[in-house]
């Protein structure tokens, strides 16, 4: 029989009470507030934090506190990524960021869901779907991206948006919900 963090993992319905998931939650917990409460010119021990709460991370991740994730664990973040002020992320399944990606105020980023059915809701399990975000993206400020969403490399998606679908490479999009407003580049 799975544990409840193998199903959590699986994107199965999962009891997110579960000890051994509530305990790796206040792990990162503990890590966010020391990271949160830490000074611009305490950049080794940013980096430190950084490294325990997300493993896999490439080099030259550079995030502005406040922050908050779930787990830090499920995140794996390629080389130069920028979360801006009070970035969001959900990261109950994995979330694979993409080297160069910026990240705006206010983002977030949401794996986490619940059954569409009250009765299921009601029983308290919940699920997750996975988030791709390409190389070289830039997700303007407040933007929320959705469970399950992949944004291709190299696009934009505009301040405010709600992303609920996936977006191609090489495209401006925006709206709630978020569209393809038009291509960028040659590519």
């Amino acid at each position: 029989m799975k544990t409840e963090k193998e199903k959590m993992l699986a994107g199965e319905l999962y009891d997110p009470l579960d000890k051994q998931i509530s305990d790796e939650r206040l792990q990162a917990r503990l890590l966010l507030k020391e990271l949160n409460d830490s000074r611009e010119d305490q950049a080794e021990e940013r980096s430190r934090l950084l490294k325990a709460l997300i493993p896999h991370t490439g080099d030259g991740l550079w995030v502005q506190p406040p922050f908050y994730c779930d787990y830090g664990y499920n995140m794996i973040v390629g080389e130069r990524v920028f979360f801006n002020f009070n970035c969001v992320v959900l990261d109950v399944a994995e979330v694979r960021i993409g080297s160069r990606t910026l990240f705006g105020p206010n983002v977030q980023v949401y794996t986490a869901t619940h059954p569409m059915d009250y009765r299921e809701r009601a029983s308290g399990l919940e699920f997750a779907k996975s988030i791709s975000i390409g190389e070289d993206v830039w997700i303007g400020g407040s933007a929320v991206i959705c469970p399950g969403v992949t944004i291709g490399d190299r696009s934009v998606i505009g301040a405010g948006s709600v992303v609920t679908k996936d977006i191609p490479a090489d495209v401006f999009a925006a709206g709630n919900p978020c569209r393809v407003i038009r291509q960028l580049n040659d590519n």
